[in-house]
């Protein structure tokens, strides 16, 4: 019997995430530090209010932590750290654990494991299937980098570190302060 990446992909012991690249299978051990955390979640509540839950007539967002996108079937795929769709884009989440509507927008929380990774595979592919807009968060560097998609291309929106002011497409209708992600 011939298993293929993804028949691997699925194999993998639960404290392990893997993605298909490329026609490459990427594992890596599933174990976010406490700043990766710390950021995650404070994005997670910072965006959830307004956009995903609808205060200040922002709603109309899904977001999500380490959904696994599959922009080809079980043969392109990655688990974003977050991600967003807006819900016109898709009106429910999927029942399963595939979710086959590209993202309007991904987060990738940088470590120095995961880091290359997110920049020099997982961008270029988030824009080889047209992901509108993309943030880099650097907990350790305190770093935020916003990117917007044109003519299929990356544009650095910005580039901001420590406590400077967040307000970045596609959630420019709310600003915060860095600091509020750093532990």
């Amino acid at each position: 019997m011939r298993f293929t990446l993804y028949d691997q992909l699925l194999a993998l012991p639960e404290n392990q995430v893997g993605e298909i690249i490329g026609g490459q299978l990427h594992v890596q051990q599933n174990r976010s530090t406490g700043p990766q955390l710390a950021a995650a979640g404070a994005i997670i509540t910072i965006l959830g209010l307004p956009f995903h839950r609808g205060q200040q007539d922002l709603g109309g967002w899904w977001i999500l932590t380490e959904p696994e996108i599959h922009f080809i079937r079980d043969a392109e795929v990655v688990v974003p750290d977050l991600t967003g769709w807006r819900r016109e884009r898709m009106p429910s989440v999927p029942h399963d654990h595939r979710f086959e509507v590209v993202p309007d927008w991904v987060c990738e929380i940088l470590s120095p494991s995961t880091a290359q990774k997110d920049r020099t595979l997982k961008l270029p592919l988030c824009a080889r299937y047209s992901v509108a807009h993309s943030w880099l968060v650097d907990p350790l560097a305190r770093t935020l980098e916003a990117y917007e998609l044109q003519d299929g291309r990356w544009l650095l929106l910005g580039a901001i570190r420590e406590d400077d002011a967040v307000c970045f497409p596609p959630f420019a209708a709310v600003t915060f302060s860095l600091a509020d992600l750093w532990v």
